[in-house]
């Protein structure tokens, strides 16, 4: 049986838990070491968070103060853009870890395929996994093209890489590339920034189950093969969002939420970003 600390074998085994908190938006001090605090206390052993977030502080702190032992925690966070290039992530990283004051992350991502740049970013976070500062790389906001263009000159394939995904934007052909490749995809936006939760057929199935919408989405993914990473900042929402794991969705609730795909992004497009 699955359940809140179950996890899937990254490639290169590695294991990482299916089900985390993801910390983008959430505010630097008081409000971050909070969320951090109460997802550990509920059974989260994942946290996501990034250069880019300003939070890393925050999350150090609430993992010191969870008396959880280090090595059963799963920590990401990711190099943003303007950090990119060979010498400058090697930087980054050190600030990251610095902040987040840890002696090794779990998980490093490029956070997106800044063009001309990529490349050597992923030289750095290779070197990183090298030195053992990291137990695995990957990427964020990948399309397929990005990954078959780092694929070609990788020492190290990246083991996960982090996209937009949910019903609306299921993802479906970079998912089975994905998969073919031995990378382990996962969600961010599981929940659509909340604007599924009002959706009818969604609605349907919730009530099929006495669950909340979005219980549905975040065991969608789970069932899906998709490692997902909702975020809130409400103690008992971030309760809510890991009850998932006493009721499984049917195939034929499988196939009317895979329908709903709509290919409809709402954060930017990797293919024409501009930061």
């Amino acid at each position: 049986m699955l359940h809140l600390q179950s996890t899937v074998e990254l490639s290169n085994g590695v294991k990482m838990p299916w089900f985390g908190l993801g910390v983008y938006k959430v505010e630097e001090g008081d409000e971050v070491i909070r969320s951090v605090k109460w997802a550990i206390e509920a059974g989260y052993r994942l946290i996501d968070t990034a250069a880019l977030y300003q939070n890393e502080d925050g999350v150090g702190q609430a993992i010191r103060e969870s008396g959880v032992p280090r090595e059963e925690l799963f920590i990401t966070t990711k190099v943003w853009n303007s950090d990119q290039g060979y010498d400058s992530t090697l930087q980054a990283f050190d600030q990251s870890i610095s902040k987040l004051g840890l002696d090794y992350i779990d998980l490093y991502l490029v956070h997106w395929p800044v063009k001309g740049k990529y490349k050597e970013t992923w030289k750095a976070l290779e070197q990183l996994h090298k030195e053992g500062k990291v137990r695995a790389i990957g990427v964020s906001n990948f399309q397929i093209h990005h990954l078959q263009d780092l694929l070609a000159d990788a020492e190290i394939k990246p083991v996960v890489n982090q996209v937009e995904l949910h019903p609306l934007l299921s993802q479906v052909e970079l998912r089975k590339f994905s998969k073919e490749n031995g990378i382990q995809i996962e969600a961010w936006a599981p929940l659509a920034q909340g604007r599924l939760l009002n959706d009818p057929t969604l609605q349907e199935i919730a009530n099929t189950y006495g669950k909340s919408i979005a219980q549905v989405l975040l065991r969608w993914d789970i069932q899906s093969g998709i490692v997902t990473i909702p975020k809130s900042i409400k103690q008992e929402r971030i309760i809510q969002n890991a009850d998932i794991y006493d009721f499984e969705l049917s195939s034929a609730d499988m196939k009317r939420i895979d329908d709903l795909n709509k290919d409809q992004r709402f954060g930017a497009d990797p293919d024409n970003f501009d930061f």
